[in-house]
């Protein structure tokens, strides 16, 4: 069996898209997720210890990849870093999001990005 890829899902606030990308993703059998927030008042906080953790760090915009260039530079220049572009217009689990999220990460996958 193949190991899980560990996967972070990176946003804002951690409770609209990076908690559905968790919820959607989280029993996938080729990935292990976790997800987290910039902002200090997020669900879970974006830490050097979540980054660490991750094998592939999947941010909603490039907002997101810049916060981690910014604070936590080390982990910038040995992680990979992929963005999805996707704007911060959904509610969580919202049925477009979903769409949107599995789209998307299925298209980084057939790229190789992952």
């Amino acid at each position: 069996m193949t190991q899980k890829k560990k996967i972070l899902f990176v946003c804002t606030i951690n409770r609209m898209r990076s908690a559905t990308a968790h919820k959607v993703f989280e029993h996938d059998e080729r990935f292990e997720v976790r997800s987290a927030g910039t902002d200090k008042n997020a669900a879970t906080v974006l830490s050097n210890e979540l980054l660490e953790w991750a094998e592939v760090i999947i941010v909603m915009e490039k907002v997101h990849r810049n916060f981690i260039r910014a604070k936590f530079p080390l982990v910038y220049n040995n992680k990979k870093i992929v963005c999805l572009y996707i704007p911060d217009e959904y509610d969580y689990m919202q049925p477009e999001l979903i769409i949107v999220l599995k789209e998307k990460v299925e298209d980084v996958l057939r790229r190789g990005l992952l």
